[in-house]
C-alpha cells in the first residue's frame, strides 16, 4: 500500500466524516465495550480508517476505540485537510483520552516533478507557505511533528546541487518552525513504491539533517521503506539515532501489520525501547485481513510484537 493510497483513503474518510458532522454522525455514537486496556511499552499510533468496522467512520469514535485498546498515540496524514471544526473535535477527544498526536503531512508532495530539489523560488515559497499554514494545524491538534517529503529528483541537475537546494529550503522552514518548537521529520521513501523521489536513504536524510543543523529538522525513519531501500535496519537506526525523531511501521512484503512479513519487529521494538525512545511509532500500514477480524489481528500483532521484555 503506497503513501498516496493512505492519503486518498484518508481524504475519503475525512469527507465522509465532515459530511456527517451535521447529519448522521453529529453525535458520537461509539460506546466502549470494555474497561480493560492493554498496556504497551511503546507509543504505537494507529490512523483513521484502521478500526472502522469496530468504531464506525466518525474519527472521534475511532479515537475512543484506539484508546480503549490501549493505544496512547495517533497519526493522520490528512489532518491539515480536515475541516477546522473536525480538527478541534478530534483534539478534544485526544486530550480527554490522553492520546498524543503524531505526524500529519505538512505540505503538497510533488510525486512526479521536482520541487525542492530544483531550487525554483516559487516552489520553495509554496513549500514555506504550507509549512506556515501547517503550524496552525499543529497548534490546533497539539502536534509536535509534521512529515516532509522533498519531492522528485531533478534529472537536469547534479545531485550535489539538488541537495544544496533541498538544504536551503529546509533551513528556511526550520527558521519558521523553531519559533514554535515544532519539528518537521524528513521521510526517505523506497524506490519500489515511489520511483524517482529525491530522498530515499537514511544516510542521505542524516547528512541533510546535519547540514540543516536545527532541532526542527529531523528524520522520520519508516522501517517498511528502509527495509526495501537498504535493509540493515538495526545498524542504520543506530547510525542515525541522534537525528531520528519519529518512526513508522509496516511489514514487508505487503505493508501490513507486524508478523505478516519478514521484518522481526519484536527485536526492532526491543532495540528502540532499550535506547530509551519515548516518542511515537506510527502504524502507517494496512490491515492484512478484512473486517472486524482483520482489525483484531492488527491489535493482537502489536500485543505480540510488543511483548519483548520477557
Amino acid at each position: 500500500m503506497e503513501r498516496r493510497s493512505f492519503i486518498k483513503k484518508g481524504t475519503v474518510l475525512a469527507s465522509a466524516a465532515s459530511l456527517g458532522v451535521t447529519g448522521l454522525h453529529a453525535m458520537n455514537t461509539y460506546e466502549p465495550t470494555s474497561n480493560a486496556k492493554s498496556t504497551f511499552n511503546l507509543h504505537y499510533a494507529p490512523h483513521i480508517g484502521m478500526f472502522t468496522h469496530h468504531a464506525g467512520t466518525n474519527p472521534v469514535d475511532e479515537l475512543k476505540f484506539m484508546s480503549e485498546q490501549g493505544f496512547t498515540a495517533f497519526e493522520d496524514n490528512e489532518m491539515r485537510n480536515r475541516p477546522i471544526e473536525e480538527q478541534k473535535n478530534m483534539a478534544k477527544c485526544m486530550s480527554k483520552e490522553n492520546i498524543q498526536m503524531g505526524v500529519f503531512v505538512a505540505h503538497k508532495i510533488y510525486w512526479n516533478k521536482p520541487n525542492l530539489a530544483s531550487g525554483d523560488e516559487s516552489l520553495r515559497n509554496e513549500f514555506l507557505a504550507d509549512i506556515a499554514n501547517s503550524i496552525e494545524v499543529a497548534k490546533r491538534v497539539n502536534a509536535q511533528w509534521m512529515t516532509v517529503v522533498p519531492g522528485h529528483v531533478d534529472l537536469r541537475q547534479d545531485m550535489g546541487y539538488q541537495t544544496a537546494n533541498v538544504i536551503e529550503s529546509l533551513k528556511q522552514a526550520s527558521a519558521i518552525l523553531e519559533k514554535e518548537n515544532i519539528t518537521m521529520v524528513l521521510e526517505p521513501l523506497n524506490f519500489y513504491n515511489h520511483p524517482g523521489l529525491f530522498l530515499t536513504k537514511s544516510s542521505q536524510a542524516y547528512e541533510i539533517c546535519k547540514a540543516v543543523n536545527s532541532p526542527s529538522c529531523k528524520i522520520l525513519f519508516d522501517i517498511y521503506h528502509q527495509q526495501i531501500q537498504e535493509g540493515n535496519l538495526l545498524p542504520n537506526i543506530e547510525k542515525c539515532w541522534d537525528e531520528i525523531a519519529y518512526f513508522q511501521i509496516g511489514d514487508n512484503p505487503g505493508r501490513n501489520e507486524p508478523t505478516t512479513g519478514e521484518i522481526n519487529y519484536k527485536n526492532i521494538f526491543k532495540h528502540i525501547y532499550s535506547k530509551g525512545y519515548s516518542g511515537i511509532l506510527g502504524m502507517e500500514h494496512g490491515n492484512s485481513k478484512e473486517g472486524k477480524q482483520g482489525e483484531l489481528a492488527v491489535i493482537n500483532a502489536y500485543k505480540e510484537s510488543d511483548n519483548f521484555l520477557i
